[in-house]
């Protein structure tokens, strides 16, 4: 499996990126999906994810500024971030994993290896 990140760089604060997460290799058809994100000295933290049911769920500091989506036929997962605060500079990662398994265990066993966000003030 290869989980591959783009689209993260320098913005500065009130503006927007977009993340794009490419996945291949997957062993299975359905499977769920998201971001984590983990800033110098911080403990890593759930920003967004999606399930197979096209339901969401957002950390509260991205609630109304972040919006995670997918493209099942590219087995793509985007992550569309505005009014970008430097409270969210930090490593993105992209994870994914059967959704059983996530919902057994509480993990995701696929991880990219992550871009950088850096918001200046």
């Amino acid at each position: 499996v290869q989980v591959v990140e783009s689209g993260g760089g320098l913005v500065q604060a009130g503006g927007s990126l977009r993340l794009s997460c490419a996945a291949s290799g997957l062993p299975y058809s359905t499977y769920c999906m998201g971001w984590f994100r983990q800033a110098p000295g911080k403990e890593r933290e759930q920003v967004a994810t999606i399930a197979d049911d096209g339901s969401t769920n957002y950390a509260d500091s991205v609630k109304g500024r972040f919006t995670i989506s997918q493209d099942n036929a590219k087995k793509t997962l985007y992550l569309q971030m505005n009014s970008l605060k430097p409270d969210d500079t930090a490593m993105y990662y992209c994870v994914l994993d059967h959704c059983t398994n996530v919902r057994w265990y509480g993990e995701y066993k696929f991880w990219g290896q992550g871009t950088q966000v850096t918001v200046s003030s």
